[in-house]
Parts: structure tokens; sequence; C-alpha cells
């Protein structure tokens, strides 16, 4: 198969790890044929980074600065409805060439063959399942080489389609993090989906890739390595502070306004990891109190609250990414 690829970058006051993120993408043995980064309102010259990147790139670069910062939530769909507008329905279709988007955070560094990796299972997928993947996901490790587990997604336990494993260790998931993931831009306008911006951060990729795979085949695959450079490792229940109060009010969003991204089982399973997942952190936090307190305000405001739309958000911050919003999701 022949691709093409836009890697969309979310940048945030990370100046010297978007510089490693960006280098890791231009060192790719199979360059994206295009990048966009999408900066959060960056005060620690992440943004002069982002616009010095695109001078002297090789890869034809856009930059979206962003007056405000979205989160991961609203940089990923500014970048994705931009991509998808833009960078592949406004470009005249090429007979035979897919279009992919390649999504990362700035404290990704993927390794040379990351990028090659998932184009292969790619067309492993075809060879094997006679159709396109929808979505797939890298191996993550940490800076000293272990497999971080935050981003190791759990095997799909009921396929829709195709094969459970492919030869190289890929098999097929339910879900995949936003740290590199290689999505089909097709589907993203023939589903009319994005992620949902007002989540700002925790649960956006969950939800996201969970929509696309509700009938979509994704896969992880190994053989693609990215290094994410979090602060410390360990799983992303492990004493999250005051962003807990988004775990709680985004999943209870999840439950009330995106049931059809599960089935029935499949809602019931995410009820009892998520209650799981919630006494996981609690016994792990080291300030309960602040845990509790995230816990109540995030119940009120899920239940009582429901998420602004993207087009809503996008109107008033950035009027040009909501006519784009508008495109793919209308």
């Amino acid at each position: 198969m022949q691709y093409s690829v836009t890697a969309v970058v979310v940048s945030y006051n990370r100046a010297r790890l978007l510089e490693e993120c960006l280098d890791g993408i231009l060192s790719q043995t199979r360059r994206p044929d295009r990048i966009i980064i999408v900066d959060n309102a960056s005060t620690d010259g992440a943004r002069q980074v982002a616009y010095g990147f695109a001078e002297r790139s090789p890869i034809a670069t856009k930059v979206i600065g962003l007056p405000e910062n979205l989160g991961g939530a609203g940089g990923f769909c500014a970048g994705i409805a931009y991509a998808a507008y833009q960078g592949v329905g406004r470009r005249k279709p090429t007979p035979g060439v897919v279009d992919y988007l390649w999504l990362m955070d700035d404290d990704t560094v993927p390794t040379p063959g990351a990028l090659a990796a998932l184009l292969d299972a790619s067309d492993l997928c075809v060879e094997t399942n006679g159709c396109l993947p929808t979505i797939l996901g890298s191996k993550a490790v940490w800076v000293d080489g272990r497999e971080h587990r935050m981003n190791r997604p759990r095997p799909r336990a009921a396929l829709a389609k195709g094969a459970r494993t492919m030869r190289g260790g890929a098999f097929q998931v339910r879900s995949l993090s936003f740290v590199s993931c290689l999505i089909n831009a097709g589907a993203v306008r023939g589903l009319h989906r994005l992620p949902i911006s007002a989540f700002f951060l925790w649960n956006d990729d969950f939800e996201y890739t969970s929509a696309l795979l509700r009938n979509g085949i994704g896969y992880y695959v190994p053989a693609s390595e990215v290094v994410h450079k979090t602060k410390r490792f360990g799983s992303s229940d492990a004493d999250p502070g005051a962003r807990f109060y988004n775990e709680v009010r985004n999943k209870i969003w999840m439950f009330r306004f995106c049931g059809d991204d599960f089935t029935i089982v499949g809602r019931l399973t995410l009820l009892l990891k998520t209650a799981r997942r919630w006494a996981f952190t609690w016994l792990r936090a080291g300030d309960r109190a602040q845990i509790v307190q995230c816990l109540r305000d995030g119940w009120h405001d899920g239940w009582k609250t429901r998420p602004a739309s993207n087009s809503a958000i996008f109107a008033d911050i950035y009027p040009p990414i909501a006519a784009y919003v508008d495109w793919i999701e209308v």
C-alpha cells in the first residue's frame, strides 16, 4: 500500500522535550509527509521552538498557536480537524494512497523505525484481514527501557472482526492512547468524530479510540517503539492529585453521553474497572483528602453539567478550527 502520513504533535510548556520529539520525527526511516504542531499557549518558549522547527524543517510543517490552553483533548481535536480538512480533505485524492494521522504528545520521542513499523503493520492487516486498520498503536517505553504500563492496552476480548493476533506480536485492542497512534483519516471523516475538547485531559484518548474501534480494527504494534518521557514510571492512577477531578467528571460524561462507544457488556466492564481504578487511586494517594474532594466535585459536575461542543469551544477561541470541526462533525 501507499500511504500519506500527517504527524500531529500537541505541545504545552515542554520546550526541551518538544525539540526531542520533533528530532525523533525527522530521524524516521520513513518520514511523515507533513507535520502539524499544536501549541497550547505555552509560556516556556515551546511555541518558539515549534516555529523555529517549521522554518528549517525539510518536511512541510504547520504550527497552530492556540490562544488558550485547551489541554491534550483540545489540542488533538484542533490538530486532527486541521489535518483532516486542510491536509487531506482539500488535497486532490491520489488513487491508491491511504491517508493516516500519526498522533503524539510532546513528551513522546519516536525511535527511528516507529512509523515504518506501524505502516508495515497496516500492510499486514490488509494481508491478514482483507481491510485497512482503523488505528494502530506503538509500544511506549520509559527512559530506562521498561515498557510503560500506563500506555499498554489490554487485548480485545470480543473481536468485531479480523484476526486476534498478527505476525510480529501485534494484537487487537479495544482502545489506544495518543502516545503514538496512527489513525485512518477516512475513519475520522466517515464517523464524523473528533476528540471531545471539553475533557481537557484524561480519558480523551480512551473515549475517542473506543469510539473509532467500536466496529473497527485496531492493533497494538510492539515493533513500533517510542520513548514516553513522563516524569516518573508508573500507571496513570498513581497519585494523580488534582487531575483526578477530570478522571471522575470525564468518566461520568462518558457513561452519560458516549454510551454508543460500547456494548452493554462493555459498559458494565468499564463500570467495574472504573470502580477498581478509583479505589486504587485513593489507596495510593499521598493526599487522600484531595482525592475525596476531587471525587465529590467531579461526581457533581459529571452529573450536573454536559461537555460543550467542539464547535462552540473553538468558535470562541480559534474560529478557523471551528470551521474544520463543523466540516467533520456535522
